[in-house]
Order: structure tokens, then C-alpha cells, then sequence
């Protein structure tokens, strides 16, 4: 950092004793950058860098690398400040990436365990698992995607500061590095994409050991004989599942009625049947009121049937806490500048006009610090809008067509409105269904758990809502999103030539479904 910008970094009184040195040799040089670049106030040493920015970005998670590249392509000067050492953020280092290997390994080794005999292979011996060198090709991945994103950042000329941003005044970002040392950013423009940490359960302590947040639970070093996830959510049926195919007894413990957040009823259904399959067990409508740990070195959980308030006990080797997470915003200098935000922290911007502006002129912000859905996507999606907009273009973000994917196996996949919400809204609607057991595809694959559904409108045809949950889910929506992000209808899709035989194949016949019949079904 300094040796990159040590000319920027020089003070006035540089700037003062070069231009009246009767000669600048390189020596005195040297030593005026010495002298006023380690200049100290108090404990720390402050730098500023004199050159101003289009755009400076706080956070180098999915929306802040993105908006960054974006900027940069868009012939903005731009500086990412990640307090990390890696890019990427949560997602990459300790979420989405790192979860998607073990759920990926983990998938591959109950393949070889119980279902690869039956199509005429055999395993010499019996199937064993090595955790160590399973964690170790997981960071394999997550390692090189984050120095591509490093590359990616020298690419398109991308300032990259690591350290903690905070903002002083709406043109000024301060950067604590990890010696202690300050430097401060000149900038046109902020954008706060500083994402969301786990949120805290009252009466229970987390020490990511035995008692885990997703970090800790990605992390493990042995599989433990038994786990119990505290939330129905995304992360915790996803790592939930990991650990019970490895050979955990996992047990959900959900406060709610059903998991699975804002999923369509009869999806969550066939959802939770499968899961049930795999001897995952729930225990809904129950908070977790206390966890200690006790001599053995297990967790003893006191657990409250909601509706009767009985508590019982529950021993685990490992609990994981996936309540849900929060906006990260602590000491990034929200309340200094009166930047609003709402009773659950997060920031409140101007997303009718399409600015993603806070109160503060000049300050956007984006991503699990606003309101929405906590996915990369996103974040990614509001970050080139912003940027866009700063450029003097018209960002886009169609939150109605902002994917959800749940990488369990079967996978859950959905876009657009429930059944329930439709229902709800008082709307005049169809509804067509195919299930996988009836493509083919999937059927030679041995893989047919599942259906497709639709809900369109009544009248028009246009698609209110599509969900998935089978093979796959995740890449056979991206079909249905194009198409709602377009206007279409599920005739537009069934009327589109799919390959054969391929597992799209079942999103057309349940389009097909929805104005009449299914071929197959």
C-alpha cells in the first residue's frame, strides 16, 4: 500500500521541502517520505492519500468486489477497503463457497456409501471419510477464488485497502490497519456494502468449537455422533445436511410452525418429506432457552415446546446457532453522520427512485445492510446498479425476479410469489406441477424426488411464481427467472424447445401444466 502510493501519502510538509530543495536527490527524497509518511498522533500513525476517488466501497464481499470491478469498468477511480486479508467476504470465505464444497464432498460420499451398488459398482472395502483432507480441498477452492478476485482487481486497475473502514464525514473514509496505523481516503462517493454477521441466540454462548455458528460448523474436525441446529433456515438445513450425511445424527429445533422461511407450502412439503428420508429430525414450534456445557465436554440444551411452555433437556456434541443473521454495521460511523436506519439496523436507502441513496447525500448503500433478502446475488445485483447510476446510467434491480436457492439434496429453488402470497393478494391465478419421477432424465439418473410448479395469472398467463425442488433446482430456474424478468408466460416457456431428455424438460410440462396439460403426466 504505501509503496504504491507513497506519492499520494506525502503531507504538505513534503510537498513544502521539496519545492524548496535546491536539489532533489533520491536520498532526500527518501528521507522527507520517511519522515512525513510515519508522522504520529497520539499511538496511531496517520496517512492520507492525496488523490480523490469517484467511489470508495466498504466491504469486498459479492456486492462490494462486484461494484468495485464495475466502477473501475466504467472508468471510475475506485478503492475497496475489506478488512480481511482475502476478498470475497462472508460468501466466499465462510459461506456460500466453503459450504457448497462440503455439501458437494459430502454428497459424493453417501453416493458411494449407499447409492452406487445398486448401479453395478463396488468400493473395495468399506467407504471412509477423511475430514482433515476434506477441509483441505475445500479451502483449496475457496483459496483460489479469492486471489481471482485479487486478480480481477489488477485487471481493471481496482485500489484494494485492507482494513477497517469507518466513515468520517460523507467525502472521507478512515482505514484502521491491523498495526494500529490510519489512513484516510478522499472520495466523491461511498457505497456501505458491508454485509451481516450471525445473529446472537440469548442464552447461549458460542465458542465455534462445540457450540458453532456457520464459521464454526465449516470448520469441524471430526464428525461429531450427534448435532442439533438451532433454526429451520437456509444455513442450517444446508449444513445441517452435510453433517448428517457424514454420519451426524442431526435434529432441527425450530421455533417457527414450518422451515424453510418464504417457501411455497406444497414445495416445503415434499421438501421436509425428503429430508425426513435422510433421518433428519425436527422438533418445530420449540425455542432453545439454554445451552451448558457439561463435563464430558457435550451440550446440555433446555428446550420449550412454545405452545405448552414444557421444557425438556437435549444432549448434543455439537450445536449449531443459524438464527439468522444481522447487518454489520458496528462502528462504521452510521449515527455520526445521522445515517437512518430502521428497528432492525438495517440502512435505510432510496430504492424507489432507483439510487440506493441514504439520507446522506453521496452515500449509498447496498446488500445485508438493507432491506431485502440476505443473498450474494443480491447485493451483486444493487452494486452495478449503484454504480451505473453514479456513472450517470439507470441502475436496474427487479426484486420480484431475485432468485432463493436452498444446495440440501433435493435442492429447493423458487423466484417470484408463493401460492400462499398469490392467495393472499386476493389474485385469480393457475397453477400447473410436473413431478421429476415422470422425466426421464431423472429417472435414468436414479434421482426423481421432486416437482416443477408454477402460478401464473388467470388472465394473462403471466408468471407470478416458479419453484423447484429436485435435481438440480438451482440451474433449472435460471429458465424462469429470464423469463419473469421479461414479462413472460408460462406458454412463452412451453412453447420453447427444450433438449431431450434433459431435466428442463420437466419445467416445460409443468408450463404445459399451467395452461392445460402435461405431456407426460
Amino acid at each position: 500500500m504505501t509503496s504504491r502510493r507513497g506519492a499520494m501519502m506525502m503531507s504538505n510538509t513534503a510537498r513544502w521541502a521539496m519545492r524548496n530543495s535546491a536539489t532533489n536527490t533520491v536520498s532526500s527524497l527518501e528521507e522527507v517520505t520517511r519522515r512525513t509518511t510515519i508522522a504520529t498522533f497520539g499511538k496511531n500513525r496517520f496517512y492520507s492519500s492525496g488523490e480523490q476517488q469517484d467511489v470508495v466501497i466498504i466491504g469486498g464481499g459479492p456486492g462490494g468486489y462486484v461494484g468495485a470491478i464495475k466502477a473501475a469498468q466504467l472508468g471510475m477511480k475506485v478503492t475497496c477497503v475489506e478488512k480481511r486479508a482475502t476478498l470475497g467476504g462472508t460468501c466466499l470465505n465462510v459461506g456460500c463457497i466453503p459450504s457448497k464444497a462440503l455439501l458437494n464432498a459430502s454428497h459424493k460420499y453417501e453416493e458411494a456409501k449407499h447409492g452406487m451398488e445398486k448401479h453395478g459398482i463396488s468400493v473395495g472395502g468399506e467407504v471412509t471419510i477423511d475430514v482433515s483432507k476434506m477441509m483441505a480441498q475445500k479451502m483449496k477452492s475457496v483459496g483460489g477464488l479469492t486471489k481471482g478476485i485479487e486478480g480481477l482487481f489488477k485487471k481493471n486497475k481496482v485500489n484494494h485497502v485492507i482494513g477497517f473502514g469507518s466513515l468520517v464525514d460523507k467525502n472521507t473514509v478512515e482505514v484502521t490497519k491491523e498495526d494500529g496505523t490510519k489512513e484516510t481516503i478522499s472520495t466523491k462517493n461511498i457505497i456501505l456494502a458491508t454485509g451481516s454477521e450471525p445473529a446472537k441466540l440469548n442464552g447461549v454462548d458460542v465458542d465455534e468449537k462445540t457450540v458453532v455458528t456457520s464459521t464454526g460448523a465449516l470448520e469441524l474436525e471430526k464428525v461429531p455422533e450427534t448435532m442439533v441446529v438451532i433454526g429451520g433456515g437456509v444455513i442450517g438445513l444446508e449444513l445441517g445436511s452435510v453433517w448428517s450425511r457424514l454420519g451426524s445424527k442431526v435434529t432441527v429445533v425450530e421455533f417457527a410452525k414450518v422451515i424453510g422461511g418464504n417457501m411455497d407450502n406444497q414445495i416445503r412439503t415434499t421438501f421436509q418429506r425428503a429430508l425426513k428420508k435422510q433421518k433428519i429430525d425436527f422438533k418445530m414450534e420449540t425455542a432453545v432457552k439454554k445451552a451448558e456445557k457439561m463435563p464430558d465436554g457435550k451440550i446440555e440444551l433446555t428446550i420449550e415446546k412454545v405452545s405448552t411452555k414444557e421444557e425438556s433437556k437435549m444432549i448434543a456434541d455439537v450445536v449449531l446457532v443459524s438464527t439468522g443473521r444481522k447487518p454489520y454495521t458496528e462502528n462504521l460511523g452510521l449515527e455520526k453522520l445521522g445515517i437512518q436506519t430502521d428497528k432492525m439496523g438495517r440502512v435505510e436507502v432510496n430504492v424507489k427512485d432507483h439510487t440506493w441513496e441514504t439520507n446522506v447525500p453521496g452515500i449509498y448503500a447496498i446488500g445485508d445492510i438493507i432491506a431485502g433478502p440476505m443473498l450474494a446475488h443480491k447485493a451483486e445485483e444493487e452494486a452495478i446498479a449503484v454504480v451505473e447510476h453514479l456513472s450517470g446510467k439507470e441502475g436496474h434491480v427487479n426484486y420480484d425476479a431475485i432468485p432463493s436457492i436452498i444446495y440440501t439434496h433435493p435442492e429447493v429453488a423458487w423466484v417470484g410469489k408463493t401460492e400462499e402470497e398469490v392467495k393472499d393478494a386476493g389474485l385469480e391465478y393457475n397453477v400447473g406441477t410436473f413431478p421429476f419421477a415422470a422425466n426421464s432424465r431423472a429417472r435414468t439418473n436414479d434421482d426423481s424426488e421432486g416437482m416443477v410448479k408454477f402460478i401464473s395469472c388467470k388472465n394473462t398467463d403471466k408468471i407470478f411464481g416458479a419453484h423447484i425442488v429436485g435435481p438440480q433446482a438451482g440451474e433449472l430456474l435460471g429458465e424462469c427467472v429470464l423469463a419473469m424478468e421479461y414479462g413472460g408466460s408460462t406458454e412463452d416457456i412451453a412453447r420453447t424447445c427444450h433438449g431431450h431428455p434433459t431435466l428442463s424438460e420437466a419445467v416445460k410440462e409443468a408450463a404445459l401444466a399451467t395452461g392445460g396439460k402435461a405431456i407426460h403426466f
